[in-house]
């Protein structure tokens, strides 16, 4: 039996490694291209090299390039081999799309219309549009898609009672200039472009100053930029416009992204972190505007796309000179109104550091005995690995060890010694001024770290003030000596030496409250070497340079008090731009340490129009600024395909092209491409202005049908990918929560501006976020303004599939869980806006509370069994539990 079993595992290895060269060899290795003179695609063709060049070559790791087969696929290559390479059919190469490629081909100009390319694939299926929505639906359905808000029964009622022909025409044209219609549609697009307000990775701290490019995002949806030039100033809005601030915030999509802040003095890994971050600039380029997965051509050809490897690195050289930073955006005259405070000040402090630069030059032939006197007339300074005081035997029960700035670096242990040599702080009570507080851990920092006789667990004080510990003995007692380390285990490698406390006093006292200096640190030096060095400097100087120099500190640090006091510029999270250190290099096989020629700015071979190659040494923004330029071409075939794609993916809730950040080989082909050419060609002639296009697909009659069921047509059809009928749709996450505070009457009206938190932000060198379980009015604005941090959960919003912003989401997932439900029903924030409801509809009688509610959260009233029964649901148990119930319904979540 044991036999059978290994033959069949070996016959299995051996069917697999034909697979294997197919999968990792073959597109290298074929008849076609016969990189290094061998195809694979038949063992006649490979006999050559088999078994021995092959075998060595994949036992080395040189094939296939950038680190060779994973090990368990090198074990089934190294047992084929050595039972003779049994190969029986021919290889073949996956499909791939080439340059004829349907999205690489030029605009085709179908002419006709919405309705016209639709119906005829309906025809043929032997399908028609559903009958018309009435208007109640309809405006529900209008109002959300372009505001993500739902509509008010005053709304609904204007809309019914309108007995214009164009009524429906009117409320397009309304809420497309609904300042709520950029927050939409604005949110739709940082999803994206992987917007998020937190760097990612390990420490994940918060990017302050990132949400003036949300401001700017939301903006331009509200003005109905045009969306050529939207992309353009959101690769190179600092050329653009320099010195128009609301347009040098755009480039904040090219730092939309994660980035690695963690330093790294390995060359490898530095070279990996910057790898990394123009792999993310590159991807989230290629895949928000122009729909490719350049981003597989790392490390190879693309294996799908008509993409190069060195079409990747000519779009990374286009962004060699972009790093994360803030950015200081300012018009002009701000500028010139800042720096006029600051050269004042930048003068004073430059003539002062002369001075000192003078006077401590002029010490270099008496430092070195200067330094010999100090060390004569002081003691050592303390060392992070151990220090101590002593005094004279004294009688006390309590001991004071204060610092007037602080102990930054911690103390990992605190002894208090007796004459015989007795450590008493372990028997002590301590009390400390202060103890800082890691929220995930709060026993990480506990004075009790001072003193368990431990030295791997530290306690520190909050902040960097004035601190003190305390140790009461039980009685009083003899003492003699304190000691204190920061790092006694030496586990940092004086990691912490520079904020080892420096300046202190010890105090004894036998009641607690009449205090006796007994130790200090006078008489040390001190521990940096900058101090020391100016302990030797005024040590040499004689009296009058020593009160010259004196007085140039003193003016040096007036000139930085001063500076610090006005106000700096903006800031947005929106990148640098400078040369770049170094070219980028073709890696071979994506190794950051296998560099091959360095590789110039240009345009991606794929397509043909305006293509450009600038020289290697080609000034930083000159190369955005033709890509930029690139991009926007109208006969760029992919860029008014992509975006026309994306709006009738959100009006629908799937695109023509079902995946709309991939218009390649592996993305899905469009269900009408004559359609999809139609609306590209309707953008460009509306000057790439998205909001008529928007009037237009909302004007059809596909949008304006009904939602209603057809089991006719769902068996023909039963995705309705031909919109037999108006596809029903989940709100998102934030609609949801929108929709609560709508109906609650509590929506915070404040736009723009810093994003607020549904989450509690502390740092301790990496960011820990706590979900808020308690909110207030500060967090009633609308979703669009939340703070995103990346990797984080702010639970209703995660519940109903609010994305991470680790990753574009071109497409959100929309799930349906229990959790949706039980949060719906119990989570504080759903319980508040039942409140808040509750109390908006106070007022009015039972009945009428009923109807209000109704129209405020389905925009209808209630038929009469809903009247009745809530009636009995008010009188039995309140308002509350009829509000949750009202949410949590699909009449509430779901638009028809």
């Amino acid at each position: 039996m044991r036999l059978v079993l290994l033959l069949g595992l070996a016959s299995l290895a051996f069917a697999d490694a034909p697979a294997i060269l197919a999968r990792r060899c073959l597109s290298c290795h074929n008849n076609s291209t016969r990189l290094g003179n061998l195809s694979l695609e038949s063992r006649a063709t490979a006999a050559a090299v088999l078994p021995a060049k092959l075998l060595a070559r994949v036992e080395r790791g040189e094939m296939p390039p950038g680190g060779g087969l994973p090990p368990a696929e090198r074990t089934v290559i190294q047992q084929w081999i050595a039972a003779g390479a049994p190969w029986e059919q021919p290889l073949t190469l996956r499909p791939r799309a080439t340059a004829s490629f349907w999205s690489l081909q030029p605009l085709a100009n179908p002419g006709g219309s919405i309705d016209s390319h639709l119906l005829t694939g309906l025809r043929q299926k032997g399908l028609a549009f559903s009958p018309p929505a009435d208007r109640r639906t309809l405006i529900r359905r209008a109002t959300f898609d372009l505001t993500g808000l739902p509509p008010t029964p005053a709304e609904i009622e204007a809309f019914l009672q309108d007995p214009a022909p164009n009524a429906y025409e009117n409320l397009i044209d309304r809420l497309l200039a609904s300042p709520a219609y950029g927050e939409r549609w604005g949110r739709h697009w940082l999803d994206v472009i992987r917007y998020g307000e937190s760097h990612g990775y390990e420490q994940n701290h918060i990017r302050p100053h990132a949400w003036r490019f949300r401001d700017y995002v939301i903006r331009a949806f509200n003005q109905d930029l045009p969306f050529h030039r939207f992309m353009m100033e959101q690769v190179a809005g600092d050329l653009l416009a320099p010195g128009d601030p609301n347009v040098e915030v755009a480039t904040g999509f090219l730092v939309a992204g994660p980035h690695d802040t963690v330093g790294n003095s390995n060359l490898a890994a530095k070279r990996q972190q910057r790898a990394d971050d123009l792999d993310d600039i590159v991807n989230a380029t290629a895949s928000s505007f122009l729909g490719l997965t350049v981003n597989c051509a790392r490390c190879h050809d693309h294996k799908f796309d008509p993409i190069q490897q060195l079409d990747y690195y000519r779009l990374a050289a286009i962004f060699n000179g972009v790093t994360h930073a803030d950015r200081p955006v300012a018009t002009p005259a701000a500028r010139a109104a800042h720096q006029a405070l600051l050269t004042p000040l930048e003068q004073q402090a430059k003539t002062a550091r002369e001075t000192l630069a003078r006077l401590t030059e002029s010490t270099k032939a008496q430092r070195a005995p200067a330094e010999a006197a100090l060390r004569a007339r002081h003691r050592p300074p303390v060392s992070p690995f151990g220090a101590e005081e002593s005094w004279p035997i004294a009688r006390a029960r309590y001991v004071r060890f204060s610092a007037p700035q602080g102990f930054p670096g911690g103390l990992d242990e605190l002894e208090l010694f007796s004459p015989s040599g007795q450590n008493l702080a372990p028997g002590a009570t301590l009390s400390v001024s202060s103890t800082r507080v890691a929220e995930g851990n709060p026993d990480a920092y506990h004075p009790r770290h001072l003193n368990d006789a431990a030295f791997d667990k530290r306690w520190f004080p909050l902040g960097t003030g004035p601190a003190s510990i305390t140790l009461a003995l039980p009685a009083p007692a003899l003492v003699q000596k304190l000691a204190w380390s920061t790092d006694r285990l030496r586990a940092f490698q004086g990691r912490f030496q520079q904020n080892t406390v420096s300046q202190y006093q010890i105090e004894l006292s036998l009641d607690g409250q009449s205090w006796t200096p007994v130790a200090s640190h006078d008489n040390r030096l001190p521990l940096r070497q900058p101090d020391l060095d100016r302990l030797i400097t005024l040590e040499a100087l004689n009296p009058a340079d020593r009160a010259a120099f004196e007085a140039a500190e003193a003016q040096l640090e007036a000139a930085e008090t001063q500076r610090k006091q006005i106000a700096p510029l903006p800031l947005a999270y929106a990148g640098l731009f400078q040369p770049p250190a170094e070219p980028v290099y073709l890696l071979k096989g994506g190794s950051v340490m296998q560099r091959g020629d360095p590789v110039a700015p240009a345009s991606l071979s794929t397509l043909s129009h305006a293509n450009f190659t600038l020289p290697l040494d080609a000034p930083e923004g000159e190369a955005r600024l033709q890509f930029a330029r690139w991009l926007a071409d109208n006969r760029n075939p992919l860029t008014p395909r992509v975006i026309a794609n994306r709006l009738w993916h959100y009006h629908f809730g799937r695109g023509l092209v079902a995946t709309p950040s991939d218009f390649g080989y592996n993305g899905e082909r469009p269900s009408h491409p004559e359609l999809l050419d139609y609306l590209a060609q309707r953008l460009l002639a509306h000057g790439w202005r998205l909001k008529p296009l928007h009037r237009e697909i909302l004007l059809s009659a596909a949008y304006q049908q009904s939602s209603a069921f057809q089991p006719a047509a769902a068996r023909l059809d039963a995705a309705s990918r031909l919109l037999w009928r108006f596809p029903p749709q989940r709100l998102s996450a934030e609609a949801v929560r929108d929709s609560l505070l709508h109906v609650a009457g509590v929506l915070n009206p404040e736009r723009g501006g810093p994003s607020f938190r549904l989450y509690k932000y502390t740092v301790d060198n990496v960011a820990t976020y706590f979900p808020l379980d308690q909110f207030g009015p500060e967090t009633y604005r609308r979703s669009a303004y939340a703070e995103s941090a990346r990797s984080i959960s702010t639970e209703l919003l995660t519940v109903f599939d609010c994305p991470d912003s680790s990753l574009p989401e071109p497409r959100r997932v929309s799930t349906t869980s229990p959790l949706q439900s039980l949060s719906l029903l119990n989570h504080s924030f759903t319980i508040d806006m039942a409140r808040a409801l509750e109390r908006r509809l106070a007022h009015l009688p039972p009945g009428e509370q009923i109807r209000q509610a109704f129209l405020l959260a389905y925009g209808r009233p209630p038929e009469t069994a809903e009247l009745d029964q809530s009636l009995q649901l008010l009188a039995q148990h309140g308002f509350l539990p009829f509000a949750r119930a009202l949410f949590n319904t699909n009449e509430f979540l779901y638009v028809f």
